[in-house]
């Protein structure tokens, strides 16, 4: 009996290899064009719903790969669908969907080196390297799309282009479109300062932009006459920033005024306040919200203006799914770690005097692959990946694109994602997705485990919209 197991084990181990030194093969082959649209998507830096340029050429690559690629969905010109469908039988197969976003960060330009220095006639730039997590999506897409093909395996691989992932919740939209109604099991990925598939859970997130309305005057002459926008917003954050003693330790509330005026002797008529309310669970936000938005009434009760808010997107929290983590942290184990160039180790030390002393403590961080438990990494930021992981079986993982001990969203992290760093850390993406995909496929009943772990943990939640009924804010 120990011999037949042995036996079978040996085959697996064989096939597994088999599978890595394929992926790695075509990967070497699409690395020329992978690494020249994360280049083009990080010159362009597109914000968010207005990743034209990004999306097309995304869009190009696929559908002269042999893909569907449908167009404009959700209602947002730059999102897409592209499938590939290999079926040799009665049997249609899993569907496996890779997630890819594209959008770049306001306020953020930066060349690829070392210290700051923004790019003349610029203003965005890629802080969150989603112009990695695209172009390496789109090869790992196409890698398996080719797998499927070779060896004749029945099943639907689709690259959901997702836009505005930045405060836009683009991936909400193509939930409520019920674009994820029939996949099987989700993979995204995401640059960082690592390589790790820790199951991770995310905050919830809900934004809006409160707008202010008063009466203008001369701010010297008559200013009895007048009433203040301006004054409405810092009552209201006055008030919040009050309320951060009497919430929940984990809720953040940040906010930035938009809008305060246009010249200090004409009293404001219009002022407008962008604020974000995080929370581990998206069932304590409505409570909390309903709390910010008194505050907003108060405000303009007090200063005898007006208001009215606009919610610009909402977010779940992530709900992770063990049985796909371990599925990606065996494929990230076949291709190892990342090892810099002595150029890259020149750039690498530059850019760390420009960190904060955690970053010395990283050293080498890229070249390892983190040990994987159970246990739940609870993140602080939040995605919009959140909505679709409640709806069907997901997990993400990420690779190392910037110099460890980099922040996300900042000009470090925007320098080393335009130079070969980055592209290390997408190449070793695409490969850990490409695999990942290609194992479910062989073995579909990590699939049947994943959706068995995703029902118990959904348990009685019923998944909504925050964005209720809202069209996407183009």
């Amino acid at each position: 009996m120990i011999a037949v197991l042995y036996f079978y084990c040996e085959i697996a181990l064989a096939a597994d290899m088999r599978d890595a030194a394929y992926v790695e093969q075509d990967a070497a082959r699409q690395q020329t064009v992978t690494t020249e649209l994360a280049q083009n998507m990080w010159h362009w830096a597109e914000t968010r719903f207005h990743e034209q340029k990004s999306s097309q050429a995304m869009q190009n690559i696929l559908a002269a790969e042999g893909f569907k690629v449908e167009v404009g969905v959700a209602g947002m010109p730059t999102a897409f669908v592209a499938s590939y469908s290999s079926s040799n039988s009665n049997s249609e197969g899993p569907v496996i969907a890779i997630l890819a976003e594209m959008d770049a960060l306001p306020g953020l330009s930066q060349k690829a080196v070392a210290y700051k220095q923004a790019i003349d006639g610029k203003e965005a730039g890629h802080a969150c390297g989603h112009h990695l997590f695209g172009a390496g999506s789109l090869a790992a897409a196409i890698t398996v799309k080719n797998w499927l093909k070779q060896n004749k395996v029945n099943g639907q691989i689709r690259l959901y282009g997702t836009p505005a992932e930045e405060g836009g919740s683009g991936k909400v939209y193509m939930v409520r479109e019920g674009l994820f109604n029939d996949v099987d099991s989700v993979l995204h990925w995401h640059p960082g300062d690592q390589n790790t598939t820790q199951p991770m859970t995310t905050l919830a997130n809900k934004t809006a932009k409160f707008r202010f309305h008063g009466i203008a005057s001369h701010a010297a002459a008559a200013p009895e006459l007048g009433r203040s926008a301006l004054d409405a917003v810092e009552a209201m954050n006055y008030m919040v920033n009050m309320m951060r003693e009497h919430v929940p330790s984990d809720t953040r509330i940040h906010y930035v005024i938009t809008h305060g005026g246009g010249a200090p002797n004409v009293v404001p008529e219009f002022a407008e306040v962008y604020y974000y309310m995080r929370t581990p669970s998206a069932a304590d936000l409505p409570a909390l919200w309903a709390r910010l938005e008194k505050t907003a009434q108060a405000a303009a009760l007090g200063t005898e203006t007006t208001v009215d808010w606009e919610i610009m997107s909402g977010v779940w929290s992530t709900l992770p799914n063990a049985t796909l983590a371990k599925v990606t942290h065996e494929a990230m184990l076949a291709f190892g770690g990342i090892e810099y160039s002595l150029q890259e180790q020149e750039f690498a030390a530059q850019l760390r005097t420009t960190l904060n002393k955690r970053a010395l403590s990283q050293i080498g961080n890229e070249q390892k692959i983190m040990p994987f438990t159970d246990d739940i990494y609870h993140a602080t930021a939040s995605t919009d990946v959140g909505d679709i992981s409640w709806n069907v079986p997901t997990t993400g993982f990420v690779t190392a694109t910037w110099v460890p001990g980099t922040a996300p969203h900042s000009w470090q992290a925007v320098a080393a994602g335009g130079m070969s760093i980055g592209y290390k850390g997408m190449h070793l993406a695409s490969k850990t997705l490409a695999l990942s995909a290609i194992r479910l496929f062989e073995q579909p009943q990590l699939i049947q485990e994943a959706k068995t772990e995703w029902r118990k943990h959904v348990g009685n939640v019923q998944y909504q919209s925050q964005i209720g009924n809202r069209t996407p804010a183009l």
